[in-house]
C-alpha cells in the first residue's frame, strides 16, 4: 500500500508535484513543482498565502505586482551551484516565464496581505553552513531562514553526499512548546544525483503509532506532519532536498531523539 507520506510526480511536465494542506491533512505548508519549457509560463498569488518561488534549475522572468525581476537563476541543476528566489507576500500576484527549461518550486503558508513587498532572493544572498561529521556531513543552503522577514515560511536547501545520512541524529519539531520545541510540518523535495539512484526516508513517532520507512527516488515528495524524520542516501548517489517548513510560530526549535543524542558529543 502507497504511504500517504510519499507523493510521487503526477506528470512529466506542467505542475508535477502539488501538495496542498487539504491534500496532506494540514494546516500550513503548500509546496508545487512546476517543470516548464522555454516560452511556457505559470501564474498564482493567494490572498491569504505568502509564497517563495526557488528555482530548482533553469533561468525564469518573474515578476511580484508591480516589480519586475527580470531574468531570475543561474543554475541549470540543483547540484550546481545557489539557488535564485523570489519572496511574495500574501494577496499579491505573480508570474513566471521559462527562458531555459525550469523547475519552479512554489512554497506557500498563511501570511498577512500588504505585511510587506516582494524581493529577490539572490545567490549571494544564501548563506550556507556544513553541518555534521564524518559520514553525517551535509551541506546547508539558507534561503528563508528565520532571520530573514517573512510572515510564516522558513525554506531550506541541503545536499547530502553519497553514502551520508541527513536530517540526523533524528529530531522532530511537533509540540508547540516554546522555548523548548516549536512545531512545523515540513516537506522534503527529493533529488538525486545521477537521477537514477534512490535514498531513504524514515518519518516515526515516540510511540511508534507513525512509523513509516520509505525509498525515494528522483523527484518524490514526503510528508512530515510529525516525528523524526532522517535521511541516508546510498553509495554513488548525492541526495538534494527543498524542505519546506511553517506551523504558528516562525522559528525553528526541535529535539533530539534522545537513544541517538550521544552521536552529538565528542
Amino acid at each position: 500500500m502507497a504511504s500517504r507520506l510519499h507523493v510521487k510526480q503526477s506528470a512529466a511536465t506542467g505542475r508535477v508535484v502539488d501538495v496542498t494542506p487539504a491534500s496532506a491533512g494540514w494546516t500550513y505548508v503548500g509546496f508545487a513543482l512546476h517543470r516548464l519549457q522555454p516560452g511556457e509560463s505559470v501564474s498564482g498569488g493567494e490572498a491569504e498565502r505568502e509564497a517563495c518561488l526557488v528555482l530548482v534549475s533553469g533561468k525564469a522572468a518573474i515578476a511580484a505586482g508591480g516589480t519586475d525581476f527580470g531574468t531570475v537563476g543561474r543554475r541549470m541543476s540543483p547540484f550546481d551551484g545557489k539557488p535564485s528566489s523570489v519572496y511574495v507576500p500574501a494577496g499579491m500576484d505573480w508570474r513566471a516565464t521559462a527562458e531555459t527549461a525550469v523547475e519552479l518550486a512554489v512554497c506557500t503558508a498563511p501570511g498577512t496581505a500588504g505585511a510587506r513587498p516582494p524581493r529577490l532572493i539572490g545567490e549571494d544572498d544564501n548563506t550556507q553552513e556544513v553541518r555534521g561529521k564524518g559520514a553525517n556531513v551535509r551541506h546547508v543552503t539558507n534561503i528563508l531562514p528565520e532571520t530573514a522577514e517573512a510572515d510564516g515560511l522558513l525554506v531550506v536547501e541541503v545536499i547530502t553526499p553519497a553514502g551520508n545520512t541527513s536530517s540526523y541524529p533524528p529530531h522532530r519539531h511537533d509540540e508547540d512548546d516554546l522555548p523548548r520545541q516549536s512545531f512545523l510540518e515540513e516537506t522534503y523535495y527529493h533529488r538525486l544525483n545521477p537521477p537514477q539512484g534512490f535514498a531513504f526516508q524514515r518519518v516515526y513517532t515516540d510511540d511508534r503509532s507513525l512509523d513509516e520507512a520509505m525509498a525515494v527516488e528522483d523527484g518524490d515528495v514526503t510528508l512530515v506532519p510529525k516525528g523524526y524524520h532522517p535521511c541516508a542516501t546510498i553509495h554513488g548517489y548525492d541526495l538534494y532536498y527543498l524542505n519546506v517548513m511553517a506551523g504558528p510560530h516562525r522559528t525553528w526549535k526541535f529535539h533530539n531523539a534522545a537513544e541517538h543524542e550521544w552521536l552529538l558529543k565528542g
